[in-house]
């Protein structure tokens, strides 16, 4: 083939540009002119189908989407012996946990302990953090109580809704999201549902009942109730928060010299039992009470309120309920699946965001600095909450208590997870009669003694002493939360964050000087720190205005080094600009312009636009123009 038929000959080829397939054809030819075939739409998505096809098996891109494949094929003895310790430390911990945080959802006891062994199972293949042992949340479960309403149904269905939400946003790459929640409105938030928490369980260890949503709500019904107070509950309960409180010092505590090599072999063995005693601190309570519980029975009635029957067994596998009957509901009457997603409202977003926030927060804390992608962990929290639904269980996620245990315990792999579920299903199998003798009170207690230091007071300090401002929204989101369901309160703290942002864009600071070009010309250089868009232009424009005319010096140059970004009202603002120094008979340039921004401007502007990027060029510019300036 000559060369002129290997000019002329026809390629067509698909591309991909930003997950977008391009399909091109090209002609060369001697005057450069591209010919576009007409391809059938059909054709167009075949080809779109088999590129995707083409990158989703990508080797690299299913060890990221299946985590499990990078790390299993290393897997070795070393890391089966700390999983399994991880694994049974943490088991230990969250079967009391899961009883306690299904009262904080108002739900049975049962369905603490359902939503907190299949999810694990699942988290082993998708999650990406080893230290996050999948299960039940304190934050999420009191989501779950406002958004659900203490309807086990509702609850279920919220699972497996939250799970799609959650696995929808992974896919689609919106982990990104949670970056708009700043640290000061996550501590703020964190905060005060630590407060609500700890205050819905101020019945338990009264031994009352008060129903509420919010903080005030709560309190309301506790003064209102507190004539009915049990003192049995009352002691029980406040001397477990006191037994909690010291044991939990034990995890810290340690005999002999302060460097591990220089104990002895004995001291170490204490230490790690201590350690393990402090560890354990929740489920050796649980156990103590509970027997308790059974030797003061009295005709099947005991001094204490208890948690009562739990179904023995295995919960059957089965889709979550979409429809309500009449007699399941507190109202009475029947509510379709369409009811019950409205009576959800933003509990389906903001349950989604603050499940990844709790884990992403576990995998910052005990990464060692590692990235985290956070789509992936949206996959994976999404897929073990819609596993999680077909089994009855409410919303899971990481919780940073069992994590810290997980990671202090030496947990190597996400399979520690199997362990952690698995003792879960032998409690539901072998020890579900005798949970029915362990006292609310003490449940509450384990509730307390954890949200207490939840309660982030210490970053008031450094947060005042870095920047003031940032108290404002971090102080509005605990107080809002306090006031108003917890959705909206997040939402009034992100909110001010957004209008910081906002505020800052639209207030870029400007500096002016002075300046001489080596052949003695003065001109006015004005520098923006930053891109100019819609919410500055304004801003800019005056101050420019304001500074040329102050200054008195005919030639003024904005310097655009710090403008990486330009849009279409920015472009209109500069085309007033050029007439209004036209109009006034003032230079006006531009000194080291991005070239994309440049054609920007340049599409705007009708009058004369001039860009230079050296120095010297601003001599040669002036010259041309016959300006005549004092030397």
């Amino acid at each position: 083939m000559d060369e002129r038929s290997k000019q002329n000959a026809k390629i067509i080829d698909v591309r991909l540009i930003h997950g977008e397939v391009k399909p091109t054809s090209r002609k060369v030819t001697g005057d450069g002119r591209k010919i576009i075939p007409n391809i059938k739409a059909l054709d167009y998505a075949k080809l779109w189908l088999q590129d995707r096809k083409r990158r989703t098996f990508k080797r690299k891109v299913l060890q990221k989407r299946l985590p499990i494949t990078q790390w299993f094929p290393k897997y070795n003895i070393d890391n089966a012996v700390g999983d399994l310790v991880a694994g049974i430390t943490v088991g230990l911990t969250v079967i009391p946990q899961a009883l306690a945080y299904a009262g904080i959802a108002g739900l049975p006891a049962a369905h603490g302990l359902y939503g907190s062994f299949l999810g694990c199972f699942v988290y082993i293949f998708l999650g990406s953090c080893k230290d996050v042992p999948f299960g039940p949340s304190a934050i999420v479960a009191l989501l779950t109580y406002q958004a659900a309403q203490g309807s086990w149904q509702k609850s279920v269905l919220l699972c497996l809704l939250c799970g799609i939400v959650e696995l929808a946003m992974g896919i689609f790459g919106l982990g990104f999201l949670i970056d708009f929640v700043s640290g000061p409105v996550s501590s703020g938030f964190t905060s005060a549902v630590s407060l609500i928490i700890l205050t819905s369980q101020i019945k338990n260890i009264l031994g009352i009942t008060a129903r509420g949503a919010t903080f005030v709500e709560i309190w309301t019904q506790i003064f209102n109730n507190i004539g009915e107070a049990r003192s049995a509950d009352t002691i029980l309960g406040l001397t477990c928060i006191v037994i909690l409180l010291l044991m939990r010092h034990f995890t810290s505590f340690r005999i002999g010299p302060e460097e591990p090599l220089l104990r002895s072999r004995t001291q170490n063995v204490i230490n790690k039992i201590i350690w393990v005693v402090g560890t354990s601190r929740n489920a050796i309570l649980v156990i103590g009470c509970c027997i308790m519980g059974m030797i003061l029975r009295d005709d099947e009635s005991t001094p204490f309120k208890v948690i009562g029957y739990i179904p023995q067994g295995l919960p059957s596998f089965a889709l979550p309920p979409i429809h309500i009957n009449g007699n399941d509901t507190f109202t009475g009457k029947e509510e379709t699946f369409v009811e019950i997603v409205k009576s959800m409202g933003s509990g389906l977003i903001v349950i989604p965001l603050i499940s990844l926030m709790e884990n992403i927060a576990i995998c910052k804390a005990f990464g060692n600095g590692k990235p985290v992608d956070a789509s992936q962990e949206l996959i994976a929290i999404g897929t073990a909450n819609i596993a999680n639904a077909f089994v009855q269980g409410f919303p899971g996620t990481g919780a940073l208590s069992r994590g810290a245990v997980n990671h202090a315990s030496g947990v190597r792999t996400p399979l520690s997870n199997i362990y952690s579920g698995s003792l879960v299903i032998i409690s539901l199998i072998f020890l579900t009669p005798y949970f029915y003798y362990i006292p609310k009170a003490t449940l509450a207690a384990i509730i307390i003694a954890a949200v207490v230091f939840m309660v982030e007071v210490k970053v008031i300090k450094p947060m005042w002493r870095a920047k003031k401002t940032d108290l404002l929204p971090g102080l509005s989101t605990f107080v809002a939360c306090l006031i108003l369901p917890l959705e909206i309160g997040i939402l009034v703290g992100v909110g001010i964050n957004i209008l910081f942002i906002l505020y800052h864009a639209a207030r870029p600071k400007i500096s002016t000087e002075i300046l001489s070009t080596s052949a003695g010309h003065e001109y006015l250089m004005i520098t923006p720190d930053r891109c100019l868009m819609f919410p500055s232009v304004d801003y800019v424009r005056n101050l420019v205005t304001k500074q040329s005319l102050r200054s008195n010096v005919p030639v003024v140059v904005i310097d655009a080094s710090h403008i990486f970004g330009a849009d279409f009202t920015a472009a209109k603002v500069i085309e007033s600009l050029l007439k209004d120094f036209a109009a006034r008979r003032q230079l006006l340039f531009f000194y080291n312009l991005k070239p994309s921004i440049c054609s920007i401007f340049e599409s705007m502007s009708a009058g004369e636009f001039v860009v230079y990027y050296q120095e010297q060029q601003l001599d040669e510019l002036l010259k041309e123009r016959n300006c005549n300036l004092q030397v």
